[in-house]
């Protein structure tokens, strides 16, 4: 398999990104996934943890990220790695869903989904920034 390396001297902005990859789609179909990007840390609001009232099953990051997909918002956004689904507090029914994505140098794609709002069902969720978390989910106040 051949691969396509891009170095420049400069840092690159989304539109020469943009360039590229429609030069390099027209010349030879090569999946352009992996130009170098930078990483954003959202987190996700206002989703209970126990979605359903009457069932003890609680929220997964398989459920999470179908609801992601089929949302407009998401739309041009890659996901790095799985979800991370938390409760916020034993005694609250709330959780917190960490998402990381490739984002551009800007961080313009973190920007434009921070502070939207979406629905899940009858409950309204809100995508707000967050710094770097580690891999290993814990409550809220063990950070």
């Amino acid at each position: 398999m051949a691969s396509i390396t891009v170095i420049t001297n400069k840092v690159v902005i989304q539109s020469n990104l943009y360039i590229i990859e429609n030069y390099i789609k027209k010349v030879d179909n090569i999946d352009i996934s992996r130009l170098p990007q930078s990483k954003s840390y959202l987190k996700i609001i206002g989703i209970p943890y126990h979605p359903h009232d009457s069932s003890n099953k609680c929220l997964i990051p398989n459920n999470v990220e179908g609801i992601i997909k089929q949302n407009q918002i998401f739309n041009n956004v890659v996901l790095i790695s799985k979800l991370r689904v938390i409760k916020v507090s034993p005694k609250s029914n709330m959780s917190i869903i960490w998402i990381d994505i490739w984002d551009v140098q800007s961080g313009s794609k973190a920007k434009y989904l921070i502070n939207r709002c979406f629905n899940v069902g009858r409950y309204i969720a809100t995508i707000c920034g967050a710094n770097m978390n580690p891999d290993v989910p814990r409550y809220k106040n063990c950070w």
